[in-house]
C-alpha cells in the first residue's frame, strides 16, 4: 500500500469516526465546539503555517463574526444561513482593513499590530450597547435553515456543522496545493526571493489574511448558533493564545495538525473544568511545555517526521 493510498483510507476512517460521533457516546455540544476551534485552528494555520505570518489577535475575527450573526439572528429576525453569511464577511471586512494596516510589517512587528487592533475590537464589544457589555449576547436562536429545518435538533445541527467542517477542511488543502499556495510557501521560506521573482508579496499575504479572518469569522458564527450566546471571551485575547496553542500542539504546518490539537484543548478544558476548576489553565500549560519539549513538531508533525524516517531506512 503506497503513502498516499494510506492517507486516503486513514483520512476515510476518521471521517467515519466523525459521523458515528453521536452514536459512539460523544455528547453533540462538545463535538460541535471542537469542530468549530477546529475550524478556527485550520484559518490560523493557513496564516501561521503555511505563510509565516504570526498573529497575535485572530480571536477580534472569530468575536466580531460572533457577535453579528448573534445579533442579527436575535434582534434583527434574520435567518441561521444568511446570520452566518453575514458574520463570515463582517470578519472578511474587518480583516481587510486590518490587513491593509498590518501586512507591510513583519515579524514581531505585524503580530503586535494585530494584537493591538484585536483590543480595539474588544472595548468596541464592550462598551457597544448591542453587544450586552460584559453579559453579551444570550439566547440567541437557532431558528430554521431555510426556513424549513429546524436546528433545534442537535443532531441536525451536528450533521450540518461537520459537513462544514468538511467543506472548510478540503477546501483549504486544495488552496495550499494551488500554484496561489506554493507562491504562499515560497514568501513563508524565503521573501526576498519570492519579491525578486516578481511576486507582488503584499497582495498575495493580504489576501491569505482576508481568506484566514474569513474562516475564523465562519467558525466564530458557527459556535454562537451552536451555544446560542456570543461573550466577550469569543474576542479576548487569551483565546488568541489558545489558537496559537492548538495549532503548535497538534503540527503547525501540517493539515490534520490544527485538528488534532483543537480536540485535544477543547477535550481538556471540557474534562479538567468541572474537576480542577480555575486550574485547568495551568496544567493546559504544563501539557503544552512537555509536548513542545516532547514533540517539537507537533503531535501530527513528529508522526509524519516519524513515517518518513522509516519510509527512508526501508531497504528499496
Amino acid at each position: 500500500m503506497t503513502s498516499n493510498t494510506a492517507a486516503r483510507v486513514l483520512w476515510a476512517i476518521m471521517l467515519a469516526l466523525m459521523i458515528a460521533a453521536p452514536f459512539l457516546g460523544v455528547y453533540p455540544i462538545f463535538a460541535m465546539k471542537a469542530l468549530c476551534f477546529a475550524i478556527f485552528a485550520c484559518a490560523f494555520n493557513l496564516l501561521l503555517g503555511y505563510t509565516g505570518l504570526l498573529s497575535f489577535g485572530h480571536a477580534a475575527f472569530l468575536g466580531s463574526a460572533a457577535y453579528a450573526t448573534g445579533w442579527l439572528v436575535k434582534s434583527a429576525g434574520w435567518t441561521p444561513e444568511l446570520g452566518v453569511l453575514a458574520g463570515t464577511l463582517v470578519a472578511a471586512v474587518l480583516g481587510l482593513l486590518v490587513g491593509l494596516i498590518a501586512i507591510r510589517r513583519q515579524g514581531i512587528y505585524f503580530a503586535m499590530i494585530t494584537l493591538a487592533m484585536a483590543q480595539m475590537i474588544y472595548f468596541i464589544c464592550l462598551q457597544a450597547p448591542f453587544t450586552g457589555g460584559e453579559d453579551g449576547l444570550q439566547g440567541v436562536p437557532r431558528g430554521k435553515l431555510f426556513g424549513v429545518f429546524s436546528l433545534a435538533d442537535d443532531l441536525l445541527l451536528y450533521y450540518i456543522v461537520l459537513a462544514v467542517f468538511v467543506a472548510v477542511f478540503l477546501a483549504i488543502i486544495r488552496i495550499v496545493h494551488s500554484p496561489y499556495g506554493q507562491v504562499l510557501k515560497a514568501i513563508r521560506e524565503n521573501e526576498p526571493r519570492a519579491i525578486s521573482l516578481g511576486y507582488d508579496v503584499d497582495r498575495y499575504k493580504l489576501l491569505a489574511f482576508v481568506l484566514s479572518t474569513a474562516i475564523a469569522g465562519l467558525a466564530g458564527s458557527i459556535k454562537t448558533l451552536v451555544l446560542g450566546f456570543a461573550t466577550l471571551s469569543d474576542v479576548h485575547w487569551s483565546l488568541s493564545g489558545e489558537v496559537v496553542l492548538m495549532t503548535l500542539l497538534g503540527g503547525l504546518g501540517t493539515f490534520a495538525g490544527p485538528v488534532v490539537g483543537a480536540a485535544i484543548i477543547v477535550g481538556l478544558q471540557n474534562f479538567l473544568a468541572d474537576r480542577v476548576g480555575s486550574w485547568v489553565t495551568v496544567i493546559i500549560g504544563v501539557i503544552f511545555v512537555v509536548c513542545v519539549l516532547a514533540f517539537r513538531k507537533g503531535v501530527v508533525g513528529e508522526l509524519l517526521a516519524w513515517q518518513a524516517r522509516r519510509k527512508n531506512d526501508t531497504p528499496q
